[in-house]
């Protein structure tokens, strides 16, 4: 069992987590890179603390204390427009502060969104190879069935 924290954007800071709860339940997106017989456990659940990210340097501390072994910062940091351009910086300050690995992304980029970005001059290939390449490789349907 891998137990689990996310952190979203706290432009959806009332968002009740129903894509990225679904993605970990049917091992997609974010979540993909866990064998499906592998049971994921959620143990934290916040907001980024709008921007700059000011919950980014207390909220992990309160996963790991629940027993987080890693964290996905959520999809909606990806495609939400705009998208988070702190997302590097949270990832680097909570795995060398933290010690736990960070993963970004939760649930499958909704397809309708990727279309659009796809055309957006700062989803530039640098951004697509290094930081979201492995919610790239997701089957056009299941992004489909994500939009």
């Amino acid at each position: 069992m891998t137990k689990i924290g996310i952190i979203i954007c706290g432009r959806y800071q009332s968002c009740g987590g129903g894509k990225c709860l679904r993605a970990m339940k049917e091992h997609v997106g974010g979540f993909a890179r866990y064998p499906m017989e592998e049971e994921l456990e959620l143990v934290g659940f916040s907001y980024c603390g709008g921007c700059p990210g000011g919950n980014i340097e207390y909220v992990p501390a309160e996963m790991k204390k629940n027993g987080a072994e890693v964290i996905h910062l959520a999809t909606g940091m990806v495609v939400g427009y705009p998208p988070c351009p702190r997302i590097r910086q949270f990832k680097e300050f909570i795995e060398k502060h933290y010690k736990i690995p960070v993963v970004i992304g939760t649930h499958p980029i909704p397809l309708k969104y990727l279309n659009t970005h796809n055309n957006l001059s700062f989803w530039n290939s640098t951004y697509r190879e290094k930081v979201i390449a492995h919610l790239l490789k997701e089957d056009k349907e299941i992004m489909v069935a994500y939009d």
